[in-house]
């Protein structure tokens, strides 16, 4: 705004900021209200030897880098709104998954038929004779893994329900 401004005025172009300013006629001009940063420091247009013509090179300069930046950060804003939705349609929810839970009897290693993920894996029997509770040594998406055999574990596995479908058809019911 201010470098259309400073463009849309009409100014001697020999003449600097200073004097431009000078006259109390300008001093409410915009560009005698212009301040630039110079080596860190905040300093009035109309305190520099400026030429008007540089002044407005300035100025339409800053206005093209400020424009740059506007696109560039709607992009980045859609962008960010894209992923967002992207994101959001990509979660599963509960009524989109199928799970089912396995019994696994007399093994030390749990898993999940082909085409689901096994989510979790727990000892549900054992008895003393056969050596107590058992620890849980590894799990992954395929598979479970005790320390020892157990009499029987409970394998969680779940899928999308549009691939259950297809494995159920493929499989012809499992």
């Amino acid at each position: 705004m201010v470098a259309g401004l400073v463009a849309c005025s009409t100014f001697p172009d020999n003449t600097t900021v200073a004097e431009y300013c000078a006259n109390p006629n300008k001093s409410n001009d915009p560009v005698c209200q212009l301040s630039v940063d110079i080596n860190g420091q905040k300093t009035a247009l109309a305190d520099t030897n400026m030429r008007l013509s540089e002044a407005r090179s300035v100025a339409n300069s800053a206005l093209a880098q400020a424009n740059q930046a506007t696109d560039l950060a709607q992009r980045a804003l859609s962008q960010s709104e894209d992923a967002q939705a992207a994101a959001t349609s990509a979660l599963l929810r509960e009524s989109d998954l199928a799970c089912e839970t396995r019994v696994i009897q007399k093994t030390n290693i749990g898993s999940c038929r082909p085409g689901y993920t096994l989510m979790s894996c727990t000892q549900t029997r054992y008895t003393t004779r056969a050596g107590g509770l058992s620890f849980l040594r590894e799990i992954n998406d395929e598979t479970c893994r005790f320390n020892s055999q157990v009499l029987e574990m409970h394998a969680r596995c779940c899928t999308t329900k549009e691939n259950a479908k297809r494995l159920d058809e493929l499989n012809g019911g499992y």
